[in-house]
């Protein structure tokens, strides 16, 4: 299974599971406490995106500065980004899933996990990248 029809499955089957969830956690400790629930796990969530999503830029503009490509920060900056807007959906399951996005161990996990899913897709010679390549010739007219 590729991942566009992963993202189309998950993307039907959360907010089933996010409402079975806040059911089942609403009835066993009660209203109060599960709302309260969300607002701190959007409270921590909010201050871990600031915080973290301020350092990457940071790394950014200093990787630019010294004539680097940032493309670890980039992508350290988009898993931040899935994680805030993973906690700006209501639920139990988006909240752990995007502060697991915004905390640095798991985040390099996650990372990492992306990386090696990018290495398997490229193409195994060379040569594959010949097909793509459109051969021709132009003239300038003045």
């Amino acid at each position: 299974m590729n991942i566009p029809q992963l993202a189309w499955i998950a993307l039907l089957s959360l907010p089933v599971l996010e409402i079975y969830l806040l059911i089942k956690i609403g009835s066993t400790i009660g209203f109060v406490p599960t709302i309260m629930l969300l607002l701190a796990a959007a409270s921590v969530g909010t201050w871990l995106l600031r915080t973290q999503g301020l350092a990457i830029w940071v790394r950014v503009e200093q990787s630019l500065r010294n004539g680097e490509l940032p493309a670890i920060e980039l992508m350290d900056g988009f898993v931040i980004l899935a994680g805030g807007i993973l906690l700006l959906l209501p639920g139990f399951l988006s909240d752990v899933a995007g502060l697991l996005c915004l905390l640095p161990q798991t985040r390099k996990l996650i990372m990492g996990w992306l990386l090696q899913r990018r290495v398997e897709q490229q193409p195994s010679h060379p040569d594959d990248n010949a097909s793509h390549t459109i051969e021709g010739e132009y003239r300038r007219e003045e």
